[in-house]
């Protein structure tokens, strides 16, 4: 099984396909406990100096760690096969990690959301899982590529076959699956 993430801020779409690219479980996944803020990094809500600001992060990313590690076992366990990859948005391997470098442009308005795929990474590779990272403005013209006629009953068929919601971020964690094949 192949397993691909549309990620949001604390929560993400999981799509698991199968080799021959059937979707086998699609969900919403929690990436985060309830009552966390979702963006410690651009928290705004009053201002933190930078070590408030570096609690606040170690406070909600052992939040996303227990959170998302919980939402992928639960995936896992109702699958009928193990799942050997997870698939992820890029994000830039050199992309700071500082939280006073964080906390300005031009990293602020994306460090909330590579620090979750950061998070689900390490989760994967703690579970054996390959992880592939995808251009989401590509992806699905990618999976296009290597389904050739049957993209459009590959990629649009799930919805008829198993209703809404299937849409953007469906469609894509399914494209980033299949080319992770």
């Amino acid at each position: 099984m192949r397993l691909g993430i549309a990620h949001h801020l604390g929560w993400a779409v999981a799509v698991t396909a199968s080799a021959d690219h059937q979707v086998v479980d699609r969900r919403r996944i929690e990436l985060i406990e309830p009552g966390m803020p979702t963006a410690p990094i651009e928290h705004d809500s009053k201002p933190l100096d930078d070590v408030a600001a570096v609690a606040l992060v170690a406070t909600v990313r052992a939040s996303a760690v227990r959170a998302a590690s919980a939402s992928l076992d639960l995936l896992a366990t109702a699958l009928p096969e193990p799942i050997v990859s997870m698939s992820l948005r890029s994000w830039p391997l050199d992309f700071p990690d500082d939280i006073a470098v964080l906390r300005r442009a031009p990293y602020q308005s994306r460090a909330d959301s590579i620090m979750y795929r950061q998070v689900l990474a390490e989760l994967a590779h703690a579970r054996g899982w390959a992880v592939h990272l995808y251009d989401a403005r590509d992806v699905q013209g990618q999976a296009v590529r290597v389904l050739g006629k049957r993209a459009d009953e590959v990629l649009h068929g799930p919805r008829a076959a198993l209703g809404p919601p299937w849409a953007t971020d469906q469609r894509m964690a399914l494209a980033a699956a299949i080319i992770a094949g």
